[in-house]
């Protein structure tokens, strides 16, 4: 590799062109709400509910702490199962564990590349009233199948937990991903759609579980004139500095899902009629934020010598994410399904996303790419 390389990364912060976050940090130092909470706070959990349609937000330090106090809402805890994607990053995961219950992973099916309601139904039949939740991600910015999903669950009379952390922006047949479910979970880390730096939201229609979340989120503070607290409190709540970038990311969000449309259908254009090569499936109830273009190979080409092609060229690249129930911390717990989230894993790739990008550099990309079939 030659260090005069522009690196290319996967996926890295994008701010505004107009400087919309820095007006509302620079707001927030100028009125001294820098410390946690403030202005910026409550209007970004507003505008990002107003944005997604749901009713109430609770602005947090991650995805995974909304993930965990929305385990913690529905009551999950020792005893109680919490059905999961195997197909997902381990945030997704480790929260139920924090809540002392236990995870039981779901394979995905090719159409969606998300949880494969067959499965699903079959994890429900199984383990019945032990199942305390479901918690469905959108993989990629893939809506999973939430006609299915929820049908499903709504017979079997458990709630569902929306991990919408890759899929801000993303519609299920005209409806945002994480407003289906009786909770949904966003993450702004630095490498998603938008982000703060760091952080989440949680939201829900349901005003007093939002609420209560707060409260949890904040160390579970009693109204009093002395420190008291008759509950276990966390220190999930997002800053008012934190906020601020989101405010202003939230204004370019349309722009942002735009560009990954662009970058998809680039890399689709150039590298479809490569002998075995195929892209994330794209169905027609879905319209995708495309927040990572995945392509999966089937030939002599394997995804290692795309990514060592792509690394030695100083560009970033990733493997498609490793199944739960593959992974040494979750080996010993149940998985129901065939091998379709292995087999996405064995073949895929995740190739550069950022926003940043130009044609030059796709061209870049897609040029060493191509080589590899000459």
């Amino acid at each position: 590799m030659t260090d005069n390389k522009k690196k290319i990364w996967l996926a890295s912060p994008h701010m505004s062109d107009e400087g919309y976050e820095m007006a509302y940090i620079q707001e927030a130092f100028d009125t001294n709400w820098v410390a946690p909470l403030g202005p910026n706070v409550n209007e970004f959990e507003k505008e990002l509910a107003a944005k997604v349609g749901s009713l109430h937000a609770a602005a947090l330090t991650s995805g995974t702490g909304a993930i965990h106090l929305a385990l913690k809402s529905v009551g999950a805890g020792a005893g109680d199962i919490v059905l999961c994607p195997t197909l997902t990053f381990s945030a997704t995961a480790n929260p139920i564990i924090y809540q002392n219950a236990t995870p039981v992973f779901i394979d995905s099916d090719y159409e969606t590349w998300n949880m494969d309601p067959i499965a699903l139904e079959s994890a429900l039949q199984k383990y019945g009233d032990r199942v305390k939740a479901v918690l469905v991600v959108h993989l990629y910015g893939l809506s999973a199948d939430m006609d299915k999903i929820m049908a499903i669950c709504s017979q079997y009379g458990v709630p569902v937990i929306e991990d919408a952390a890759e899929s801000l922006g993303t519609y299920y047949k005209g409806k945002h991903t994480g407003t289906f479910g009786q909770f949904g979970v966003f993450s702004f880390n630095g490498n998603k759609i938008i982000t703060t730096s760091g952080g989440g939201m949680l939201v829900s229609d349901e005003e007093d579980r939002i609420k209560k979340v707060r409260f949890w989120s904040t160390q579970s503070r009693d109204v009093a004139r002395h420190y008291q607290h008759s509950e276990l409190g966390f220190n999930y709540r997002m800053s008012n500095v934190v906020a601020g970038i989101g405010r202003g990311q939230l204004k370019i969000l349309d722009q942002r899902v735009e560009k990954k449309k662009y970058i998809f259908e680039y890399y689709m254009k150039e590298l479809g009629h490569l002998n075995g090569v195929d892209f994330m499936p794209n169905n027609n109830w879905n319209t995708p934020n495309y927040w990572l273009s995945v392509m999966t190979l089937k030939g002599v080409v394997r995804p290692l010598d795309v990514m060592f092609a792509l690394e030695n060229e100083n560009i970033e690249s990733r493997p498609v994410w490793k199944p739960m129930h593959m992974q040494p911390f979750f080996a010993e717990y149940d998985y129901v399904g065939s091998d379709v989230s292995e087999q996405l894993f064995e073949n895929g790739v995740c190739l550069p996303s950022d926003t940043k990008m130009t044609d030059e550099d796709l061209e870049r990309i897609c040029s060493v790419i191509k080589s590899l079939w000459k």
